[in-house]
């Protein structure tokens, strides 16, 4: 271990206002009851359509459950909740572009546009368990499309908007999405990446998806295919997205039904799709947000990681939500 010379210690201020002051003791806390513990932990920062059942089911290992028994939506915590507090009105999500466009959304807009989108969702056929893959620049609707797919409980991939042909081809062939989402292209450090060229090739290699979503963000020219692709301006237009005024349902998921799949970057071998479920991922990121990094209601918080990877999803999107934060997201 390096032998430092300095350590700085953080002002009186910043402890005496902090989440967590006694590290040591909610260690202890945690190793003497770990269910009780995260139990806890899952009542003080979630809400639940209905309470658990047990809180770990670990009768047939590796394959341990959590909150068995118990309903949720992920999207109840991120957004739901939030519409019948003051939080409505507070900005959820700060976006600049890579061109220095600005965007931003509170609470309240951030529902509006994700209840539209889910029912252009449902109007596509999209329903509880499908799989959709998320092919995006970092742009505020690869946030709505994830909580989208979320809130009518499919279950979403996300693949990196970096990633190649084979990479995406891959990765929708073996989710067997039903759905893609991706855009025209998008801005990467000065280059414009051809998204939509790339996701035409991919769907070339794989059969099961059905309609794509086309965002348009840098208004390059793309092939559109007839009653397959359609634009996501054109679709949010339509009355199918304010079906319900506009509103949608968020759908009741058990705790262990699924919520995304991500998978690993296959340097080593054939990409792997990780399962994350609604009801323990929720109170994993929510503690290590809350605790680790302090973060309060009243923070403007900004993670430099990607959606694509599990930094992203937990601290980008769902993590910042959950907890009545301010996401920042550049492009």
């Amino acid at each position: 271990m390096p032998e430092y010379k300095a350590v700085y210690r953080p002002a009186p201020v910043v402890v005496e206002g902090a989440h967590l002051r006694d590290y040591d003791a909610l260690g202890r806390q945690a190793a003497s009851d770990p269910l009780a513990f995260w139990e806890g932990l899952a009542r003080e920062l979630l809400e639940w359509y209905a309470p658990w059942d047990e809180v770990l089911d670990d009768s047939n290992p590796p394959f341990f459950k959590w909150f068995t028994g118990g309903k949720t939506n992920v999207v109840l915590n991120a957004l739901d909740r939030h519409q019948h507090t003051a939080n409505r009105n507070k900005l959820a999500l700060i976006w600049e572009g890579e061109d220095g466009s600005l965007k931003s959304y509170s609470y309240f807009a951030l529902n509006r546009e994700v209840c539209e989108f889910a029912n252009v969702l449902k109007s596509m056929g999209v329903k509880k368990g499908d799989r959709v893959t998320i092919y995006m620049p970092r742009i505020p609707e690869l946030v709505m499309a994830m909580l989208a797919t979320a809130k009518i409980g499919a279950v979403h991939s996300v693949v990196y908007g970096g990633f190649s042909v084979e990479a995406l081809g891959e990765r929708i062939e073996d989710s067997e999405s039903k759905v893609l989402i991706t855009a025209d292209g998008g801005y990467l450090r000065g280059k414009v990446i051809p998204l939509k060229s790339i996701a035409d090739e991919a769907l070339q290699r794989c059969g099961t998806v059905e309609h794509v979503v086309v965002i348009r963000r840098t208004g390059e020219p793309v092939h559109m295919e007839q009653d397959r692709d359609y634009y996501y301006d054109e679709l949010m237009a339509l009355p199918i997205a304010r079906a319900d005024g506009p509103k949608c349902e968020t759908e009741v998921m058990d705790a262990e039904d699924p919520l995304f799949l991500l998978y690993t970057s296959g340097t080593t071998g054939k990409p792997k799709a990780i399962l994350h479920t609604h009801g323990g991922y929720q109170v994993g990121i929510a503690t290590t947000l809350k605790y680790a990094f302090d973060l309060k209601p009243e923070d403007r918080w900004w993670c430099a990681a990607d959606p694509g990877w599990i930094t992203g999803h937990s601290y980008i999107v769902y993590g910042p939500l959950i907890l009545g934060a301010t996401s920042v997201m550049y492009e």
